[in-house]
């Protein structure tokens, strides 16, 4: 196959060079599948593909060999490249890939649905978890997918929100609109809890460059009307220990305090329960 010199790094280069490269009974999976469906939020490589177990391939640099069943069933053409569809996708990711990166994906897939399609396809990968022939991660899998409320505007969001929760603190609620006296939609507060009046804004640094003054004005308004404001930035994401100590107080603040959140071994222990589940 002859390719353009200035078109080799392309991920649909790459991504068909790594199928060709694993026989025709490869099928596109993992990470390399949910790009190809659309997801920004998946790496598309290395390029991962899936054989079936009678296959002899092997992975190797750049390339990643998973072996599975049922390939045909969920088989599907996407530029011309057969690709596993997108609920089987899915549902594999929210089983075996880092939390926080399946439930990225899993936003972005039921996002760029019309919200009344997105409960079709909710039931659909359930479904598929409970059926799911391998159980391992099944249960971390069902809770990361009712997380997943398709209304996060960035990867980054889902993110954030997988580490709150995985810090022990209830599920905020997405993009929240604060109304005005009379009702109407004033701000959006990408996390919080609006009964406590505690929001959680993520400031990536591409989105929010230049706007400074403007968001500085949006929090003071916030907190004019009584909201408690913790901002997270894009370097918060790798060491959460100052976030987590504001949101932990703001609820001492409002009254809530949450005993034994933090309790040693609280995370550790979850994971471990999820995973084996």
């Amino acid at each position: 196959m002859l390719v353009d010199p200035a078109r080799a790094a392309e991920p649909s280069t790459v991504i068909a060079a790594g199928w060709l490269a694993s026989g025709p009974d490869a099928v596109i999976t993992g990470p390399t599948a949910a790009f190809m469906h659309g997801c920004t939020a998946a790496e598309p490589t290395p390029v991962h593909v899936i054989v079936p177990y009678s296959s002899k391939k092997r992975t190797r640099p750049g390339l990643v060999v998973h072996n599975g069943m049922a390939l045909d069933r969920d088989r599907r053409l996407v530029d011309g490249l057969p690709i596993l569809c997108v609920e089987r996708v899915v549902t594999d990711l929210l089983c075996t890939a880092a939390p926080a990166n399946a439930l990225a994906i899993a936003d972005q897939v039921l996002s760029a649905l019309p919200p009344n399609d997105r409960p079709a396809l909710r039931d659909e990968l359930h479904r598929r978890l409970r059926e799911r022939p391998d159980p391992r991660g099944t249960r971390i899998g069902v809770r990361l997918l009712d997380l997943a409320t398709g209304a996060a505007e960035s990867p980054a969001e889902s993110w954030l929100l997988w580490r709150i929760v995985d810090l022990g603190f209830p599920v905020p609620e997405v993009n929240h609109w604060v109304c005005t006296i009379d009702g109407e939609p004033r701000y959006r507060v990408d996390l919080g809890w609006p009964e406590l009046k505690i929001a959680v804004e993520y400031y990536g640094h591409a989105a929010h460059a230049g706007r400074e003054e403007r968001d500085v004005a949006r929090i003071l308004e916030l907190e004019r009307r009584g909201w408690i404001v913790i901002v997270v930035r894009a370097d918060d994401l790798s060491s959460m220990h100052r976030v987590e100590s504001e949101i932990g107080q703001a609820f001492i603040t409002r009254g809530m305090p949450l005993r034994g959140r933090a309790a040693g071994g609280l995370r550790a222990r979850r994971h471990r329960e999820l995973r084996a589940g």
